[in-house]
């Protein structure tokens, strides 16, 4: 029951009036109840303000590189149609895409297109791989065109390309109303010192960035800027691009993990990321409905305190 596999069981969820509680009594066999999991099921999902405006976004949101980039058959698209739904029912609204994993765009687009009812969501997708204005205006509109939409809400300027230009063109689409705010991504500890000097020179509204129990240089190098100028924080690659869960396949949770509520490991990890004060919306990919049910799941009962996080930090480090 302390592993992913093990507490997840392949029961099919439908997504319509379906709120957090509900995923979480679904997920656990009759019986299984572990302490602190009550408390868990009454909660709903963590949000967390966007410094600038004070506008609270759900604090679990969910990334399409690599799981999104399918084909457009039915079968492709069915798990991710699950996946989605259970997003949704649960309050989740934050995705994140970008025009350079491959057809993520056009995979959420035909996606959002096959719903009864366009969901209210917080689209967040880059700038990515181009140079020069025209060539970010022109992406951008292909960008929309392919996700069938007319704005986004985050526009991101990618890896640090072309990044004074393109920032440009994200602040033009802002104050046409394509796009409410703008930010800076990168996904490597070694880009991250150029980037914060990026936020102290430009202030973006967000910055994205690798974070996790065993990649925490953003404690130092990033963090730190993102809070004394209001930028808000969303977290990419929070489990190792899925290596830490080859450290803990073999590993029972923590005695403490009931204390927050915690039944996987995929659960805790997330929780890490989030239990920092910096940290406003994580991203978690996944392409299997069992593992959004389990990432969404987070998002609720109390996060680590000082003690667990550097408890994670020794099992893990």
């Amino acid at each position: 029951m302390n592993s992913r596999r093990e507490f997840l069981i392949n029961t099919s969820i439908a997504a319509a009036g379906l709120g957090l509680a509900s995923l979480t009594r679904a997920q656990a066999a009759p019986g299984t109840t572990q302490p602190g999991q009550a408390a868990a099921a009454a909660s709903s999902l963590l949000t967390r303000p966007i410094p600038r405006t004070g506008e609270r976004i759900p604090a679990i949101g969910m990334g399409t590189s690599g799981s999104f980039e399918v084909g457009l058959t039915a079968d492709e698209l069915a798990p991710l149609r699950e996946v989605l739904q259970r997003f949704l029912a649960s309050g989740a609204t934050v995705i994140d895409t970008a025009p350079t994993y491959g057809p993520a765009e056009d995979v959420l687009g035909e996606l959002l297109a096959g719903m009864p009812s366009r969901p209210a969501l917080f689209l967040a997708t880059k700038l990515s791989g181009v140079t020069g204005r025209d060539a970010g205006l022109a992406q951008f509109q292909s960008s929309l065109r392919r996700m069938r939409v007319d704005k986004v809400e985050l526009l991101q300027v990618h890896n640090l390309r072309d990044t004074d230009t393109q920032l440009a063109v994200a602040r033009e689409l802002q104050q046409q109303g394509k796009v409410r705010y703008v930010g800076l991504t990168h996904y490597l500890d070694s880009a991250q010192a150029e980037l914060a000097q990026a936020l102290r020179r430009l202030k973006p509204d967000f910055v994205q960035i690798n974070y996790s129990v065993t990649s925490r240089t953003a404690e130092q190098a990033i963090f730190p800027v993102a809070q004394d100028l209001g930028i808000a924080v969303m977290i990419n690659r929070a489990f190792d691009d899925g290596r830490l869960f080859a450290r803990v396949q073999d590993k029972p949770l923590p005695a403490w993990a009931a204390e927050v509520g915690a039944t996987s490991w995929a659960q805790l990890l997330l929780k890490f990321v989030l239990s920092h004060p910096a940290v406003t919306v994580v991203i978690p990919a996944t392409s299997k409905p069992k593992n959004m049910t389990d990432n969404l799941l987070a998002g609720t009962g109390p996060l680590l305190d000082a003690r667990q996080r550097a408890d994670l930090v020794v099992q893990l480090g």
